[in-house]
Order: C-alpha cells, then structure tokens, then sequence
C-alpha cells in the first residue's frame, strides 16, 4: 500500500511587534503600523500586533489613547520589534528599567530591531545601539553619543539588523522601505499607493537652517531636563 506524504508545513508567520508605552507619539508607531498592516493585508505570512507591559489604554503626547494587542509576557518571539518615540515622556522612559529590560529581552529573540524618532534613544539606554551607527529626532540626535551609538544624519539608518529611523513621519518611510526588502519593490510600491503616502507639504520641504543652528537646542534641554528631574544621574550624564 501507498503511503500518502505528509502536507508540506505552512511557513511560520512572521510578525512585526510595536512598542506602545505611555506619552508616545501616536503618528510614531500608528504611520508604520499602517505600513506593515496593508502588507498583512496584501501577503500571507505577516501579522502586526502591539505589545506593551499591560493591556490598558496609554495615553499619547496628544488627546488620544491606545492599547496594546498583547503584553511583552504572552507575546510570542517576533520577527521585528520596533520601538517608536516621543517627548518628554520618552525621554523619561530612558529610565524606565522595566521598559529597556523589556527590549533586551524582545529585541534578544528578533531578527530585525528598529525604531522611530526617540525611539532609537531608547534601544540605546538599553545597551542595544553601544559600536553601532543611528539616527533619531534632530533635536537629540547627538544623544546617541552618550551611549556609545555613532550619529548619521540619514532618513533611516541600518547597521546589522538594526534600523532606526529620523523624526516622526520618518518612520513611514523607514516601514515602506522594510515592506520593499521582506516583500518586494511591487509590494511596496502597492502599499505606498493604498495608503496614499505621496507628501505634498504646503509650504515646501523643511528649512533646516533653524535646526542647524542650534536655535532650539535650549528648548530641548528644557525637555530633557523635565523628563529626568528625578534622575539627576542620568541627566548629567546626556548634559555633559
């Protein structure tokens, strides 16, 4: 008699987590998870949940509050972790031990690490950006420096199997990019058209001459200085 062969196995599914933690910036984590989720949409194999140390509605830096899908401790490993940023509640979040204990671990058992904005300074207090190149926010990207990540001033950077992406909406583009390399330029480029993602700005592109001058580097030592009021170690250490 015939034996009938097994069924081939289905690919495991691969699943892209966001960080969600409280003071975020929603337009961080929701402009890439609208990226990867049109990709679960369009290809089999890829999901997107959101992870965060409890399953409760977060306040954001704005009116608007989010809640996780699953907490860090029922997650399953995910293929990619990214992280996204904020203000003056991020900046404190870089001395939230349980948060950056909770990326060590997160990030150990993924294949790809990344971040949006002031995100990436929280892989760096965790210990997971020390030797490698980043990028974050212009207003603290030389904060990097301070846990031993080398700076660039590039849209999105990538070094091994971190990426890190620049300010806000640059996490969009920093997804798309992602979509194109897990799934293909064609993909991609779908994704970018069923969302729409072609910026017209009504007042033309940035003018970084005010950034570049350091004409609000006092305010964001002010932030930077509210956030960590209560850890005076930890500001020296980013003020010096």
């Amino acid at each position: 008699m015939t034996e009938t062969p097994p069924a081939p196995s289905e690919a495991p599914v691969k699943t892209i987590a966001f960080v969600l933690y409280p003071g975020l910036t929603p337009l961080d984590i929701v402009g890439p998870l609208q990226v990867f989720a049109a990709l679960s949409d369009m290809v089999p194999g890829y999901r997107t949940v959101v992870v965060g140390e409890r399953i409760e509605p977060m306040g954001s830096d704005t009116p608007l509050s989010l809640v996780p899908s699953h907490t860090f401790e029922k997650m399953a490993d995910p293929y990619a972790v990214i992280v996204p940023g904020g203000l003056v509640p991020t900046l404190a979040a870089m001395a939230d031990e349980n948060l950056l204990q909770n990326l060590r671990e997160t990030a150990s058992r993924s294949e790809l690490v990344g971040s949006v904005c002031t995100g990436s300074l929280l892989l760096a207090a965790a210990g997971l950006l020390e030797g490698r190149q980043a990028t974050t926010h212009w207003m603290y990207r030389d904060l990097l420096t301070r846990f031993g990540a080398t700076p660039v001033l590039r849209r999105w950077v990538e070094d091994g199997r971190f990426i890190t992406a620049a300010g806000v909406s640059a996490g969009i583009d920093m997804a798309l990019h992602l979509v194109g390399r897990l799934a293909g330029e064609e993909v991609a480029r779908m994704v970018q058209l069923f969302i729409e993602y072609d910026p017209e700005p009504p007042f033309g592109p940035i003018d970084w001459t005010p950034a570049d001058s350091g004409q609000y580097a006092p305010f964001a030592r002010q932030l930077l200085q509210t956030a960590l009021t209560d850890h005076p170690a930890l500001l020296a250490h980013l003020s010096n």
